[in-house]
């Protein structure tokens, strides 16, 4: 089974109301007057970081891309439990997760460790709580709505191919923690950019069921002679997000298209419709 395939068959199971259909990257957990939020990302040698990497960069992109998933919801970090394979540089893995939870001050909650005689598996939870209720939805862009994104997309990818002015942006990616809070009383729809602009846009859309009408020359890229690609690779963890037409940002950010009524395809590049999700980013 793929990755989409197996989301499909998981939510034949009981869910509680706060998985949100297992349609967005945490769950919302309400209790009284506020919102607890819950994410779990896992990294594996030799899909997402490669045996020999340094594990100070690998504990601090752990936590990072977790600490992401809160960032979209406008969430202040509580908390992270950690699940740690056991193998060489462990002393290392241990000095970047205390670079990375200083940096952001999130205090270790717990865990689990293990002891693994093949590819290392490591995962992370992170808890946060919602700075403003109810939290963002992926599901919540409306027609009308303004499409934008915060940063420049590429940088990644650039860093993954050795570009030495982008390797921080691969390997010690920074959550939009802050911009991610001031956002949340105003925007319809925020998810945060992991697999490629394009596939979480086609996401954002097919979870709002309207359709997301994106001007690739309105994106900010690394670099502009591969544009496509820049939309494409990923691992940027910066926001997407809509706001309604007559709002201003309060954020740095670019505008990069509208939503539009639901057609035949969730997305539409430069005028013309994408019928579904292959190609469009990283997919397990």
């Amino acid at each position: 089974m793929n990755e989409a395939e197996f989301v499909a068959a998981l939510r034949q199971l009981p869910l509680h109301p706060g998985a949100r259909g297992l349609e967005d990257d945490c769950a919302v957990l309400e209790i009284g007057g506020e919102a607890l939020i819950l994410t779990h990302d896992s990294m594996a040698e030799g899909t997402h970081f490669s045996e020999g990497a340094d594990m100070a960069d690998v504990a601090w992109k752990l936590v990072a891309v977790n600490l992401s998933d809160l960032a979209a919801k406008g969430a202040q970090p509580v908390g992270i439990l950690i699940g740690y394979s056991l193998g060489e540089d462990d002393e290392s893995f241990l000095k970047g997760l205390k670079e990375v939870t200083e940096t952001y001050r999130v205090p270790l909650l717990g865990g689990d460790t293990i002891k693994a005689s093949s590819a290392r598996s490591l995962g992370l939870t992170a808890i946060g709580r919602a700075s403003h209720t109810p939290a963002p939805d992926r599901r919540g862009a409306q027609i009308g709505d303004s499409v934008y994104v915060t940063g420049t997309l590429g940088k990644a990818m650039l860093g993954f191919e050795g570009d030495p002015e982008c390797l921080d942006a691969y390997n010690r990616p920074n959550p939009r923690l802050a911009e991610g809070q001031v956002l949340a009383p105003h925007v319809n729809a925020m998810m945060d950019i992991s697999d490629g602009l394009l596939l979480d846009a086609f996401r954002m859309a097919s979870a709002s069921k309207v359709t997301l009408a994106i001007e690739s020359a309105l994106v900010p890229v690394a670099s502009p002679d591969r544009r496509d690609a820049c939309l494409r690779w990923g691992d940027d963890y910066e926001l997407l997000f809509t706001l309604p037409q007559a709002s201003e940002p309060p954020v740095d950010c670019t505008r990069i298209g509208a939503v539009e009524p639901q057609g035949f395809a969730a997305l539409v590049l430069d005028g013309e419709p994408v019928m579904n999700a292959e190609g469009l980013g990283y997919q397990h």
